[in-house]
């Protein structure tokens, strides 16, 4: 039987939200239950299913946050890997409002969410020309001194509308055609729920007829299901604090279920209730638990977070009873602030503090570390990573467990950028709270 791992909250203090602070090594609970890195993953639960089951509309449509399985793994066409010395020329450039929301890109079209003066925006561009094509808001104002003003969560397209999160929970549903307003409802007081301190973002996630959104509200309203056509509420779940990462729909153990993280635990939950199926301690400071899961195979979740707290694979499986999640092991070897790792061949590619790291799945071996990217972005395609800065810069590193390779690198946007990357049909769109801009990254 595998134990569950339990952490002890860190005690360092440091900058919140993107601010660079001094990180202390702070200690775990010691035990049997957690297996130390390097050691490999018992093989009397190998056979154990575990996957990414949201299937995409298309294999190059870029629907969701990261990417339809949320996984930042682009399988489209394949892309150029010997980039200009000069760096790309972009298709186009144009000024964007702030925030810190990704894009959406279906039917050549790119949805994201942006601050306008005293509104959010939620637009939409022509993904070949950058032309805006139409425009809903409301007026919202988020401002944070520490990680900025403006909205987060990313809009989330499907079946031909956008359902669209503000950093003050205004949650609406578009007509993605012409952005005319469908439904609307503002989870925040629905919940009788109080904001985050870096606000709403977790991106909405279809599952079925559900929309489902984390207001994080006690008493049972911490998740929420409305229905997708009509924005009518089905359910309300736990009461946890939630955190920033946005759901995921996998299976786990051979269930589907919903994956969440929240400011102190990440969890399976029914899609049909919200109810509880497992759960594993998952505590960092200032409840800042940012980076998205990856479904690893058989049953196993890798989870990472910043602020001195490391990473862990946890171990799904069903018992008797139901389900129970451990730690198969947990280091300190990739530290995921507010940036999101990607899965290879069986290797991990991610951000730890700002420095490119590759680990081990299996075991949290440490392969290499280097190369210096601050909190920035990146994405899988095919066999290379690509990286967009804390600068602004795009970056291209082969994908290779054996050392860090960066292959080209040049100024992409201007400004500090911890937004996402969103790609579609071999175009790349990169933004920030100033512009955005699209690269081709395909030979045409």
């Amino acid at each position: 039987m595998i134990l569950r791992a339990w952490m002890r909250s860190s005690l360092m203090r440091g900058l919140a939200c993107g601010a660079l602070a001094s990180l202390a090594l702070l200690p775990f609970w010691r035990g049997s239950e957690i297996r130390p890195s390097g050691t490999a993953l018992p093989p009397a639960i190998a056979g154990v299913a575990g996957t990414v089951s949201a299937a995409p509309s298309s294999a190059e449509e870029w629907t969701d946050f990261r990417g339809p399985r949320r996984d930042g793994h682009y399988r489209g066409t394949s892309i150029l890997t010997r980039w200009p010395e000069q760096g790309l020329k972009p298709l186009w450039r144009r000024t964007v409002g702030g925030g810190y929301a990704s894009l959406a890109l279906a039917e050549g079209r790119a949805f994201t969410i942006e601050q306008r003066d005293s509104r959010e925006v939620v637009a939409a561009y022509d993904i070949r020309t950058g032309d805006e094509i139409w425009t809903h808001s409301w007026e919202a104002f988020f401002d944070e001194s520490l990680g900025g003003d403006g909205p987060r969560a990313t809009p989330t397209w499907h079946e031909g509308r956008i359902y669209a999160l503000g950093a003050t929970g205004e949650l609406h549903c578009l007509d993605a055609s012409d952005g005319r307003l469908i439904w609307s409802r503002n989870i925040l007081r629905d919940s009788r729920a109080k904001n985050l301190t870096w606000g709403m973002s977790a991106s909405p996630l279809i599952v079925g007829e559900k929309v489902i959104v984390l207001p994080g509200g006690s008493r049972g309203r911490s998740v929420a299901a409305y229905h997708k056509e009509t924005g009518n509420a089905l359910w309300r779940s736990l009461s946890d604090k939630q955190a920033y990462t946005s759901p995921m729909w996998v299976t786990l153990a051979g269930q589907p279920q919903l994956l969440i993280v929240s400011a102190r635990r990440m969890m399976g939950l029914s899609g049909e209730d919200g109810s509880l199926l497992w759960d594993f301690p998952w505590i960092t400071d200032y409840d800042v638990n940012v980076a998205q899961p990856i479904v690893l195979g058989q049953g196993r979740v890798f989870i990472s977070a910043g602020y001195g707290h490391g990473a862990a694979v946890v171990q799904v499986q069903r018992t008797s009873g139901g389900f129970e999640a451990g730690a198969l092991w947990q280091n300190r070897r990739m530290k995921n602030k507010f940036t999101c790792s990607v899965l290879k061949d069986g290797f991990i590619y991610g951000l730890d503090e700002g420095i490119l790291a590759c680990i081990r799945a299996e075991t949290g071996e440490l392969m290499w570390k280097g190369g210096r990217y601050g909190h920035g972005q990146l994405l899988l395609a095919g066999d290379h990573l690509i990286v967009l800065t804390e600068s602004g810069e795009l970056v291209l590193v082969e994908a290779d467990p054996e050392r860090q390779q960066e292959l080209a690198r040049f100024s992409a946007i201007r400004g500090r950028t911890w937004n996402h990357p969103a790609i579609s049909e071999g175009l790349l769109l990169v933004r920030n709270s100033q512009e955005m801009a699209c690269f081709d990254l395909v030979s045409r």
